[in-house]
């Protein structure tokens, strides 16, 4: 197969930045997806409907011309979070969800929470009104290995909140595991997962090929083989019977923000993202199931229409620049200075 042609996808765990930042990379995503759910680590965090409408109005300013892409807001969790602000978003169709981060788990998530069960109200609130919670699942003490907090977090605190709150729905964001996999495909409907491209393409040795790998550094880190092989066979399965969806993680940092004494977790992939997806599925034989995936199963769970756009992919080999602009600085993108074997062939029609 040499083009395919699929259902415009959807990116369900995205991060824009904002101001400058935001205007240089929303190009990259727009040209490939109908619709992103956008994160809220701004600073200050978005911890408002009236915030995340705002943040929302910044995204459609900077679109580029013509572009129907449209963001999908959240509300980043706090210890201040009230039931009232959940019914404020239940009532709000461009906001779709709410974000947990536990505090200090990764970029931007100081404000994080810190104490599941007073939260109760806020997640009973949730299950009432079917607004989901995307989670960023890592523990942060740091007796933990870090290759572990996945599976800890996992096994722990995520296993007790779907125990107390069964009606809630959950989107494990950026899963890395085996266990992760285990869990969602064990747990009932309202349970899904996102899986980046660069989880599924690469293991921990990238981060040490030849040397430190910044740029291949993220969070939750690259884990081991057989749970990149995991990922890969709950992506691109028959068995995938939607629980699994594309959601990149793409994060711009800057070089200068990547190559220092303590480095930003985060790769840039909004530049190829579609085209990396569809390498993973190639490779599994599974390119017949890219749509699905890509397309459907994120769309389904949210309770949201398909897009009805579609996207075209050729197989032609491009090279990756070396560095893309970020606001008056520079982020050097997955892949920088190497090949990609697809590349979008049309814009969506």
């Amino acid at each position: 197969m040499d083009s395919l042609t699929i259902t415009q996808p959807d990116d369900w765990h995205l991060h824009l930045r904002d101001g400058d930042q935001l205007i240089s990379v929303i190009a990259d995503t727009a040209a490939r997806f109908g619709r992103a759910v956008v994160m809220p680590n701004l600073k200050p965090p978005v911890v408002s409907v009236a915030q995340a409408l705002g943040y929302r109005e910044r995204i459609l300013a900077a679109r580029p011309p013509g572009s129907a892409f449209e963001p999908l807001m959240t509300l980043y969790l706090t210890a201040d979070t009230t039931p009232a602000q959940i019914q404020q978003v239940a009532a709000t169709p461009q906001v779709v969800g709410v974000k947990l981060y536990p505090a200090g788990a990764t970029t931007n998530s100081e404000a994080g929470v810190t104490s599941l069960d007073a939260l109760t109200p806020v997640f009973e609130a949730m299950a009432e009104h079917a607004v989901p919670l995307l989670i960023h699942g890592e523990t942060t003490d740091p007796n933990d290995d870090v290759f572990d907090r996945e599976a800890r977090f996992v096994d722990g605190a995520l296993t007790r909140l779907h125990g107390r709150h069964p009606e809630l729905k959950i989107v494990l964001e950026h899963i890395t595991t085996a266990d992760a996999v285990a869990w969602i495909g064990e747990t009932g409907p309202r349970t899904a997962a996102t899986v980046t491209a660069h989880h599924l393409l690469l293991n921990r040795n990238a981060i040490f090929s030849g040397g430190l790998r910044p740029h291949h550094y993220c969070l939750p880190v690259l884990k081991r083989e057989r749970h990149r092989e995991a990922l890969v066979e709950a992506a691109t399965s028959v068995a995938n019977t939607g629980k699994y969806f594309l959601g990149t993680d793409s994060a711009p940092h800057s070089i200068a923000n990547k190559h220092s004494a303590c480095g930003c977790a985060g790769i840039y992939t909004a530049h190829a993202a579609i085209e990396l997806y569809a390498e993973v599925f190639e490779a599994a034989g599974a390119l017949d199931r890219l749509e699905a995936f890509a397309s459907f199963h994120g769309p389904d769970f949210y309770g949201l229409p398909r897009n009805r756009v579609m996207l075209n992919l050729v197989r032609e080999a491009w090279t990756v620049p070396e560095t893309l602009s970020l606001g008056d600085e520079l982020l050097v993108p997955l892949r920088a200075g190497e090949r990609v074997r697809w590349r979008i062939a049309a814009q969506p029609s």
